[in-house]
């Protein structure tokens, strides 16, 4: 006869087995975590980490397939802000839209003005590669509108 330590251990490993998958990620997909965006181009002085770790949900709590709640982290918070966004993923990229108020830094890096960006970020799902596309009404020292592209890079911490 099985003691009941035996019984509980096993149905304890069944449960978290069953909860692994029912919270693991679709195929080809990213996992839930923490990761390190690198955008090596791009003029600013912060660094950022991607919080992806929870799915999308609808208006009624259900969970919204192929997308993740994606917090963007910056670091330090000076001149930057916490930004949350839906990452969709669609034929193996996923694909964010960001509003950043302090999107393009011009003049001193620091202190100087800033001007709002409408930001595309895309990346593959499966090597974390993609790009940025920054979009602004207008650029820095009365300079035309336009947009810049940068080269993404995301690492798991």
């Amino acid at each position: 006869m099985k003691s009941i330590r035996t019984v509980l251990t096993t149905a304890a490993s069944v449960a978290l087995a069953a909860a692994a998958v029912s919270v693991a990620p679709p195929a080809n997909a990213m996992y839930f975590g923490n990761y390190n965006l690198h955008i090596p181009e791009r003029r600013d002085f912060h660094t950022w980490v991607f919080s992806a770790v929870q799915p999308c949900k609808d208006a009624a709590a259900d969970v919204i397939p192929d997308c993740t709640r994606v917090v963007t982290i910056p670091q330090p918070i000076a001149k930057a802000a916490y930004i949350t966004a839906d990452a969709w993923l669609v034929d193996g990229r996923y694909t964010m839209t960001i509003d950043d108020p302090f999107g393009l830094r011009c003049g001193d890096i620091y202190y100087g003005p800033v001007i709002p960006t409408h930001d595309v970020y895309s990346w593959d799902a499966t090597t974390l590669t993609g790009e940025m596309v920054s979009t602004f009404d207008a650029g820095c020292d009365g300079a035309p509108g336009g947009s810049l592209t940068y080269p993404i890079t995301l690492t798991r911490m």
